[in-house]
């Protein structure tokens, strides 16, 4: 049995990974860490980590970015595992779990989704073969309550696109203070907030007289907590260093 800390536990995932956890016989969690400990669950929830006394063998995050630097110090001090699940960080929070990764194993993907990470697998290959003769568009979608724009996971496919190629591409946000036309050299990145949409990725390869596009769309929160618990079960008693969905798929 694997115990787990949940960082965020109170919030919309953080419920959603709860649920999930208590269905499966191989994980547990134990403790959970939140600013806001007036939700009731079946395992204690500390507002400061130096007052958590259960012990734990993996910690799960999917809080906010402004909770990582606490987290990733109690990590270390701890020598716990960590799965980052929380999306929107900073160049310097990003190289602040690099650093962690060090000391302890460290679980970062921008989406905790297989078919996300399949679509990235896909894309790359698209790209190999369309780049040259095609102008490419990312475009996201994702509920009205995000606050983070383009989403992680658009960057991380656009990041993809441009590691596979040999001209490096530009990403535009925005084309409306531009007022000139598209280059080729470059990859679109629009984001789209509205209602209840739990997410929508789509890649647009548009070429002369034809167009491709690669697009998965989530309908529910669930998809991100089970890839979180898996990498969760995949992290444990792991050697130090960084890992990614595509070690945990390669390990399958």
């Amino acid at each position: 049995m694997i115990n787990i800390l949940l960082s965020g536990c109170n919030g919309k995932m953080g419920q959603v990974i709860t649920r999930l956890a208590a269905e499966r016989e191989d994980l547990k969690i134990v403790a959970g860490y939140d600013q806001n400990t007036s939700i009731q669950n079946t395992y204690p929830v500390f507002s400061d980590l130096s007052k958590c006394d259960v012990n734990v063998d993996v910690i799960i995050d999917f809080s906010h970015p402004a909770a990582l630097e606490s987290l990733m110090q109690y990590a270390v001090s701890k020598k716990i595992p960590a799965v980052i699940a929380t999306t929107g960080l900073f160049s310097a929070q990003v190289q602040m779990l690099k650093d962690a990764s060090k000391v302890i194993p460290v679980f970062f993907s921008a989406n905790m989704s297989l078919g996300v990470n399949l679509l990235i697998d896909l894309v790359k290959k698209a790209a190999r073969v369309l780049a040259k003769d095609f102008d490419i568009e990312i475009v996201e979608k994702h509920h009205n309550q995000k606050i983070d724009a383009p989403s992680g996971t658009a960057l991380a496919i656009a990041d993809a696109i441009n590691s596979c190629l040999e001209q490096q591409q530009e990403y535009i946000y925005d084309r409306h203070s531009r007022r000139k036309k598209r280059s080729k050299n470059e990859i679109g990145i629009h984001a789209v907030r509205g209602g209840t949409i739990v997410g929508e990725h789509s890649v647009i390869f548009a070429g002369n007289d034809e167009i491709i596009e690669i697009n998965h769309i989530a309908t529910s929160k669930e998809i991100f907590g089970v890839g979180a618990l898996n990498a969760a079960v995949f992290l444990h008693k792991k050697g130090s260093g960084m890992y990614n969905m595509d070690d945990l798929i390669g390990s399958k």
